[in-house]
């Protein structure tokens, strides 16, 4: 039954992306969180949304996109199932496996890049 879900009969580990893959990418969408919700670099494009979202305090979308942009956990998620995908279209290996494992792969890649996000924030960094 699993090999019918994950894909064929190949195993486990020839399905799912390697430590290696994971710690790169949970690194990347670290980082890509850090640049987006942080960086200075990017406070002018986040005083746009703050500034937009103030004009019309009540809207939920607005709110929607601020708490996108100030939670790295929000944030986080969206940006390694992008890196992810990316990573994975470019290595060739998005047609190989189930989309079942690609999401599985998705949670693996956030949640490490959340973890790595907890430890930055616990040594007072983030």
């Amino acid at each position: 039954m699993i090999g019918a879900i994950a894909g064929g009969s190949r195993g486990w580990g020839q399905l799912l992306i390697g430590l290696v893959e994971l710690g790169v990418l949970a690194f990347a969408g670290y980082r890509a969180t850090q640049l987006v919700i942080n960086d200075t670099i990017l406070d002018p494009a986040r005083d746009v949304v703050f500034r937009w979202r103030d004009r019309r305090p009540t809207s939920q979308a607005r709110d929607w996109a601020v708490t996108l942009i100030s939670c790295p956990y929000c944030m986080g998620w969206w940006l390694s199932g992008a890196i992810l995908a990316v990573y994975l279209l470019v290595a060739g290996r998005w047609g190989d496996t189930s989309p079942l494992i690609h999401g599985i792969e998705w949670f693996a890649v956030a949640g490490a890049a959340v973890l790595l996000n907890r430890a930055d924030t616990a040594m007072g960094q983030g």
